[in-house]
């Protein structure tokens, strides 16, 4: 019996290699990978509340993957390891070390030069970590975790809530959080500060 995967609005497609990447072979559909996801999520969520990183630490290319690997390590194979085929989303995968690259090295310059406020760079930093899609399978969620870690562990601020406290349903929230990155890549922050921090 295979996996079988139903795909939302946003979500990334696997590739057969992919999903020959499951690690728990007793699961074979969509809510029963999340759930496992989850669990192992939380686990990753732990791990690094004991963690003290400085930015220059905490902004480099292997804990972008560390993170992803101690997020979904215990469900796919290839978790920590950037992808290695083109998405309907993202950088070309031959160029994902080049966009992170600038990417980083862009946080770090508006750390030191105050570009930004605190709130307005972890989000730029979280939006442009999802537009680029490093890995196969959640980037989104690893995007928003690696931003929670930024606000908390640098800039010394609340964890977002990304939509927490909105009186909406699960998918009103999620249109609402994939409306917001829409606005952003367009250059209008304002919607993802706020979906942030609601």
């Amino acid at each position: 019996m295979g996996l079988n995967l139903t795909y939302r609005d946003g979500q990334t497609l696997l590739d057969e290699d992919e999903r020959e990447g499951l690690l728990i072979s007793t699961i074979t559909n969509r809510a029963e990978l999340d759930e496992f996801e989850q669990l192992n999520i939380e686990d990753a969520i732990l791990w690094s509340i004991a963690k003290r990183w400085t930015i220059h630490y905490l902004l480099t290319e292997e804990m972008i993957c560390t993170i992803h690997q101690q997020m979904f390590g215990r469900v796919w194979s290839w978790a920590g390891t950037f992808r290695r085929s083109n998405k309907n989303i993202g950088a070309d995968y031959w160029q994902i070390g080049i966009h992170l690259k600038q990417l980083l090295d862009d946080v770090v310059f508006w750390y030191a030069h105050k570009t930004y406020g605190a709130d307005e760079i972890t989000l730029r930093c979280k939006h442009r970590l999802v537009s680029i899609h490093c890995f196969a399978n959640g980037n989104g969620r690893h995007s928003r975790l690696f931003a929670d870690l930024l606000a908390e562990k640098i800039f010394k601020l609340p964890a977002y809530t990304w939509g927490a406290y909105l009186k909406l349903g699960k998918e009103q929230i999620r249109q609402s959080y994939l409306s917001a990155l829409r606005e952003a890549d367009k250059g209008n922050y304002e919607p993802l500060l706020e979906f942030a921090r609601s």
